[in-house]
């Protein structure tokens, strides 16, 4: 498993960054991000201390870690700001909280966090296809997610990306250590949403894709 986006105790999670990080090991990942909720208030909180915290994990656990940063319930407008301070602080993968169903996300942020360029629009909810044809344009990779409430779109999020040729990965947003997947239950969530296996093997490889960007290394099996 490839998990770009969980969560620690720096936002809303239940574990430091080393248990979370542990657990996905012991759990079979081949690497994890840790993307906690943020907004201007806490950038420059939680990017550090990840980035201070990650440090040799991968070496002593065997699994990749990157730090990353959710960016949630911020208002449209101010999403492009956000991007850039939140690079600038150094957070290696970039997500922004989607319009998912079940959660009262202001209009207009996947359109926005696409146009700013973020890594990731996690849980994107009744996405347009106009939406999904920029993010295509702009690289932007569409969540599908095996959290409860959020994977309410996965189906419709899995079609739209797939006739209109926009990558996909599939993430846990993981807030304790239960949410963490194993390959081959979150293979049968996207299944279920109605990929067929060869497509599930290409979202696999854009998470691959991603995190060889970040580190510049290729993950092993």
């Amino acid at each position: 498993m490839i998990d770009l986006h969980t969560h620690s105790i720096f936002s809303d999670g239940e574990l430091i960054p080393s248990e979370l990080v542990r657990r996905a090991a012991v759990a079979g990942y081949r690497a994890i991000a840790i993307a906690d909720h943020g907004d201007f208030s806490n950038f420059d909180l939680i990017i550090p201390r990840l980035l201070r915290g990650i440090a040799g994990l991968r070496e002593h656990f065997g699994i990749e870690v990157l730090a990353g940063i959710e960016l949630t319930h911020l208002p449209p407008p101010m999403i492009a700001a956000a991007v850039a301070e939140v690079r600038k602080l150094g957070a290696q993968v970039v997500v922004c909280h989607g319009e998912t169903l079940s959660e009262p996300v202001a209009p207009g942020t996947n359109r926005a966090a696409i146009l700013a360029g973020v890594d990731i629009l996690a849980h994107p909810g009744l996405i347009t296809p106009e939406e999904v044809h920029l993010a295509k344009e702009r690289g932007v990779l569409l969540e599908i997610s095996t959290r409860k409430g959020h994977s309410l779109a996965n189906g419709y999020v899995a079609k739209l990306a797939m006739a209109i040729g926009a990558g996909l990965v599939i993430d846990t947003d993981s807030h304790s250590p239960d949410d963490l997947t194993p390959w081959a239950k979150a293979e049968k969530i996207a299944l279920g949403a109605g990929l067929t296996p060869e497509q599930i093997v290409g979202m696999r490889r854009n998470s691959e894709l991603l995190v060889k960007k970040v580190t510049g290394r290729v993950l092993t099996l």
